[in-house]
């Protein structure tokens, strides 16, 4: 009796499909905004903690690490899995509400270097570690997001799937990755609830799992073709409001990349749409406003209603931190999400005239568009309303390539790497297509580990 193909094995021949070079190019400037990312998040103090971690515990190695030694293979993916969400400016999907980049490009990166691959290779790969990880997470439910941080538990599907590709694995062996990489579901949102840091550490677990799991593909370790739609499987256990048809719909169109959003600011994904909101305001002197309320969609307020936040980390999940700023500065920069100047009375005393409230046709919009309402009273009791149904960066509302590089300089800059590195990180970067090996990009990438260390 010949059964019909599982999600998993339908997933896999969609991923089988033709990349042609415009795709390509995006994933060029996917791989930069990592790049970016991932060095910015070299300076911070979780990553002082995972080198120290690597110095007592790691193994040496062949492969680039970011941190400025080459080591194992498995150590470069823990340190640079959990280095592209630090700042909160990774890239993001939303209607799957998940992260590809910090989990696909890092493991891409590692296992390219492992198999020689060429530029186009790891290009392609890039293209279906994002396509894997999207359409697994869009076809969950809000049930699952209200518990799992989707980026942990869709991201060893991409990974795998990433990992499959470089290594020329077949589609029976591809789907065995996918399968033993998912069925190592985890990453809970209790971790928001203290001050810890176990967020990144989701992520470089996610690229780990997915790229053993097709390493051991490789060697025939078998998986469970069914663990998305079986009884005891992925949906089932985790999200009971699943469409699993929403893995293979829509099979012959664009791919997903393009349907990721950009991040100009380095705060929480869900305050962008308000930031947006108050900058579309005009120049108005903070001096003249007397409240400033926020209306938004619900998950928004769940994750960053937080009206005074002690930390850096707090304060990039803050709408009132990213309202106050932008009303001060005009747009957020990292600088103001540092330390020493979260306690400014001036940031303390506009913090506390703003007030976030739930927007109901905002909350009916979303996943599909993240929104914002931004209403100013002034002190002459004149009224300022600006309703953004999106938010920069959002495909209705595009970064431009120039755009994507002048954020790279700034993540550069800020992890105080030479001008001239970053240039030639950018240049190689942008033009991997016309390259055919991969010599010149792992040069200037060790090179960029020399500088972050």
């Amino acid at each position: 009796m010949k059964f019909p193909p599982t999600l998993l094995q339908q997933l896999v021949s969609l991923l089988a499909r033709d990349i042609d070079g415009a795709t390509l190019e995006r994933a060029q400037q996917h791989l930069l905004d990592w790049l970016g990312c991932a060095a910015y998040g070299a300076r911070s103090e979780v990553a002082t903690k995972l080198r120290n971690y690597l110095i007592q515990w790691g193994a040496k190695g062949e492969y680039w690490n970011l941190g400025g030694l080459d080591s194992s293979w498995q150590d470069a993916l823990q340190y640079h899995g959990t280095l592209g969400s630090i700042a909160e400016m990774d890239d993001v999907h939303r209607t799957s509400t998940l992260h590809p980049g910090p989990v696909i490009v890092p493991a891409a990166l590692v296992v390219a270097e492992m198999v020689r691959a060429t530029p186009k290779a790891l290009l392609e790969a890039i293209v279906v570690g994002y396509e894997a990880m999207i359409r697994i997470g869009r076809a969950l439910g809000r049930d699952h997001y209200a518990l799992y941080h989707n980026t942990s538990t869709c991201g060893s599907f991409g990974a795998a799937a990433a990992a499959a590709k470089l290594l020329n694995l077949d589609p029976e062996q591809t789907v065995w990755a996918l399968a033993n990489a998912g069925s190592r579901t985890g990453g809970f949102w209790q971790m928001r609830h203290e001050a810890v840091d176990t967020k990144p550490l989701h992520n470089a677990g996610a690229a780990q799992a997915g790229v053993q799991a097709a390493l051991l593909a490789a060697s025939n370790l078998r998986g469970p073709a069914s663990l998305l739609e079986g009884t005891q499987g992925f949906f089932a256990a985790t999200s009971p409001q699943a469409m699993p048809l929403a893995v293979v719909d829509n099979g012959v169109d664009n791919w997903l990349i393009f349907q990721c959003s950009f991040k100009p600011w380095p705060a929480c994904r869900h305050t962008h749409p308000a930031i947006d909101a108050v900058r579309a305001l005009g120049e108005i002197s903070h001096t003249d406003i007397r409240s400033l309320q926020i209306s938004t969609y619900s998950d928004a307020l769940q994750f960053c209603d937080r009206p005074q936040p002690k930390t850096p980390a707090e304060a990039r999940f803050s709408l009132q931190h990213c309202a106050a700023i932008t009303l001060l500065h005009g747009k957020p920069t990292i600088a103001h999400f540092e330390s020493d100047y979260l306690q400014r009375s001036e940031v303390v005393a506009l913090r506390e005239i703003v007030s976030v409230v739930l927007d109901e046709e905002h909350d009916r919009a979303y996943p599909g568009h993240f929104g914002a309402t931004a209403l100013v009273t002034l002190n002459d009791d004149t009224v300022l309303n600006i309703i953004l149904r999106d938010a920069w960066g959002d495909p209705e509302w595009p970064m431009t390539q120039e755009d994507i590089v002048t954020k790279a300089r700034m993540l550069f800059s800020a992890a105080a790497v030479s001008k001239e590195c970053a240039e030639d990180v950018i240049e190689i970067g942008l033009n991997l297509v016309k390259q055919k090996e991969l010599g010149n990009l792992f040069a200037a990438l060790r090179a960029l580990g020399a500088n972050c260390a």
